[in-house]
């Protein structure tokens, strides 16, 4: 018996004395300003080992055998570090790395400072320049894949909830165009429409599995980012995960309530030695809340990195997503006759009713690609080269309840939705970062050219059924078959929408002194649309032009900065069919652009040792020349009409004790239509798509740094809003929503290589609504568990 204990634990043996006499590196790896680094990738050259750094910047790579190694280092943004390391017997050398940023990698830095791991500075995407936050008289907020990682984050919506004076407004809905999730910022809707700072529509919701970070950009940004894209109130951007030079990768599967299913895998690995691959994919399946509904979607984002020398770097970007999902239909409000509703009881009866069945799902796939040239042309300038494209395809059943003004009967309207979307985008930048007479001066000089087609094919619209809230009673057809019936003859005709936009930009940050820059921009847009129905017409041709100023003064270096901002923004309106009063002489009729100016003032800081991250600004946004009733040809439209947004916003990213982070928002909106058509019924009211008037956002969470709960965590949180307004009219009346807080929690446990966490979402099973002139429940109490293995 002996021998045979002998045999089988002698190789163990023999390898843990092997392994004994072996020695490691170790140390931390820090930003050049002194910040901890977390998940920088650290390597042995010519070996397949290395370790990332953890939250503190820490790494350890043991387990090697004596002699001299090269210790190098890679993040998105920061030149490659190398460094000589002896490595002697049984010993563990101690080896800090110093991240320099690199020019010619102009996508996102994002490092988190010290302990603050829920701070990120997304500055490229956001002014197109490599300007930290407290350099840019803008605001902006960054939600980390840390955070949506940490809170179990499966779906867009959840992942915004931690974003300052945002709320949905419309679900997706999957049809063609305009398909995507509508928010509200700063008194206006805007949808996720940009990757990488580059065009990116969806007809369908967005997969987390390839997202870095949002970045929430606030304000009118026409000036960097052109009409077809942005809205009023900001933008949202998506910015996508990027290769690496080391193999490293993650797994991960979640499970929870409404059946959800969720498996996903990051794996990045080298090519070659200058050529690094990385592949983001999941799989994710989940049932609605209510008693029909679902979500299957299949997605796969492969990306390049290739550096073909010292001054040429490519890198592409790819996303292949396809979704097929069953959506409730939306309920709307009757928007032409005196409103026939008063409070929210009919609707709180069928809360968990869909009024749909599974058979009737809508499919939407969706294509995506970006690639880039970065050449360092010279130390001062480099050429930034992007090619854009996306294809968002509708294909299935999409219908609505209309309020038939009574008080109860809602009427099904359907169509079978047949359309495709492709958009094409192509800029070429110059940043330069220079001096002219003293003064640092950066620098970006840029042409945009982007299209956009929309085609469709779909069928009319036809009414199938009516349902009666009093009852729950609904008459219509939920079934394929008998759909098809009800669509056989019905058929909208075929029609093709393009538009053209040429694009020129300048925008210049000059450093007067230490403490003191100032940004001046400016560009000049060329919009040109057609649309095609049985014969092309060119309908439109519009030039606007789109300044914006900013200053910051940094009282403190690096610690306070007060900021001011004027920023422009800009809109084309499509052309529309008129008439005379009486019908006759039917005409094509143009627009000019509608136009929004911003002015915005406020303070950023960075305190205790950049712990605590805050920003507090006051902006007031005006809107003219917007398309409006004419008052004396109802059958004719005219321009003229205004609306002011202004509002205060607070936001706050901490790590006040090590282990303790969180990230906080405050937004109060203030939003009025000051000139429109009298007889539409909107003068001196909040717009319907300004959303609650008060937001608040908070999440806070603790992980255990030593002791008998070292590696445990727990987090709690939530979001409140006040009443909506969702239908406001003085000549129909005015519907709201109630206001809701909404609180969830998490517990986790972090080991060396794995995270395990569960988490509870509306833990107090709250009901509460969405709209914009429409009324959609919320998902009730819902618990996810993830599984998360990094290797």
């Amino acid at each position: 018996m002996r021998n045979y204990l002998y045999i089988l634990f002698f190789p163990m043996l023999l390898s843990l004395s092997s392994y004994a006499q072996n020695g490691g590196i170790e140390g931390y790896v820090l930003t050049a300003d002194g910040k901890a680094a977390e998940f920088v990738n650290v390597s042995i050259n010519g070996l397949s080992v290395g370790a990332a750094t953890d939250n503190n910047g820490y790494y350890l790579i043991d387990g090697l055998q004596p002699g001299i190694y090269t210790l190098s280092t890679s993040y998105v943004g920061f030149e490659r570090e190398e460094k000589k390391v002896k490595v002697e017997e049984g010993r563990v050398v101690a080896v800090n790395m110093i991240l320099k940023e690199s020019l010619t990698d102009l996508h996102e830095i994002m490092v988190s400072g010290n302990q603050n791991r829920f701070y990120l500075d997304s500055s490229f995407t956001v002014s197109k320049l490599p300007l930290k936050d407290m350099e840019n008289p803008q605001v902006y907020q960054s939600v980390s894949r840390q955070l949506m990682k940490e809170q179990v984050v499966t779906g867009f919506n959840d992942a915004l909830k931690n974003a300052t004076g945002v709320a949905r407004l419309w679900e997706s809905t999957g049809r063609g165009g305009d398909g995507a999730e509508y928010f509200s910022m700063r008194g206006f809707a805007v949808q996720p429409t940009m990757i990488n700072g580059m065009p990116g529509l969806n007809n369908g919701g967005l997969d987390p599995a390839n997202i870095e970070s949002i970045d929430v950009i606030k304000g009118p940004s026409g000036t960097l980012f052109g009409s077809p894209l942005i809205s009023y109130g900001g933008l949202i951007n998506i910015t996508t995960k990027k290769p690496y030079d080391s193999f490293g990768g993650e797994v991960a599967y979640i499970t929870g309530s409404f059946g959800l299913n969720r498996i996903t895998a990051d794996v990045n690995t080298p090519l070659g030695e200058n050529t690094f691959a990385r592949i983001n994919t999941a799989y994710h399946s989940q049932n609605s809340f209510q008693d029909a509904g679902q979500r299957r979607s299949f997605f796969i984002a492969p990306s390049l990195t290739i550096k073909a020398n010292d001054r040429l770097t490519f890198l592409i970007n790819t996303e292949f997503l396809e979704i097929e999902s069953v959506n409730a239909p939306m309920i709307f409000l009757n928007r032409d006759t005196p409103l026939s509703f008063k409070g929210m009881q009919v609707f709180e009866n069928h809360y968990e009713r869909s009024f749909t069945s599974n058979e009737l799902g809508i499919r939407n796939p969706t294509f995506g690609i970006q690639a880039q040239a970065l050449y360092k042309i010279s130390d001062t300038w480099t050429s930034q080269t992007v090619l854009s494209r996306s294809s968002a395809q509708t294909k299935g059943y999409y219908h609505y309840l209309w309020d038939f003004g009574n008080g109860n009967t809602f009427g099904r309207y359907i169509s079978k939705r047949n359309g495709e979307t492709h958009t094409t985008d192509i800029q070429q930048n110059f940043i330069g970062d220079f001096r002219i007479g003293g003064f640092r001066n950066r620098m970006v000089v840029g042409l945009d050219y982007y299209r956009s087609n929309i085609f469709n094919g779909s069928t009319g619209w036809v009414l199938n059924g009516e349902v009666t809230l009093a009852d729950g009673g609904d008459t219509g057809a939920l079934t394929q078959a008998g759909v098809d019936r009800l669509l056989a003859e019905s058929f909208e005709g075929n029609s093709n929408g393009q538009n053209e936009v040429m694009s020129a930009y300048l925008s210049d940050v000059i450093n007067l002194s230490s403490s003191l820059a100032v940004m001046a921009s400016v560009r000049i847009d060329n919009f040109k649309g057609k649309t095609a129905y049985w014969v092309e017409e060119e309908v439109s041709n519009q030039t606007a032009v789109s300044p914006k100023l900013g200053m910051v003064y940094q009282v403190l270096p690096g610690k306070v900065s007060l900021f001011g901002n004027y920023m422009n923004g800009f809109m084309n309106v499509a052309p529309a069919q008129v008439a005379d009063a009486d019908g006759s002489n039917p005409r094509l009729q143009t627009f000019d652009p509608e136009n929004a100016n911003q002015l915005e003032f406020g303070i950023k800081t960075h305190l205790y040792k950049d712990r605590i991250s805050a920003t507090l600004s006051y902006y007031d946004i005006l809107v003219r020349n917007r398309v409006m009733t004419d008052p004396n040809n109802i059958n004719s439209s005219i321009q003229g009409g205004e609306v002011e947004s202004k509002g205060l916003e607070f936001s706050l990213v901490a790590n006040p004790v090590s282990g303790l982070n969180l990230i906080a928002g405050f937004s109060k909106n203030k939003s009025e239509v000051l000139k429109d058509n009298p007889g539409d019924g909107y003068v001196g009211l909040r717009p319907e798509e300004a959303g609650p008037e008060t937001l608040l956002n908070f999440w806070a969470s603790y992980t255990f740094q030593a002791g008998a709960l070292e590696g445990f965590g727990i987090g709690a949180g939530g979001n409140t809003a006040s009443e909506h307004k969702t239908l406001n009219r003085a000549n129909i009346g005015t519907f709201t929503l109630p206001g809701y807080e909404v609180f969830n929690a998490m517990i986790s446990y972090t080991g060396q290589q794995y995270v395990l966490a569960l988490k509870a979402n509306n833990i107090t099973n709250q009901e509460y609504y969405s709209g914009w002139s429409t009324i959609t429940p919320q998902p009730l109490r819902n618990v996810s568990l993830a599984l998360n293995y990094r290797f």
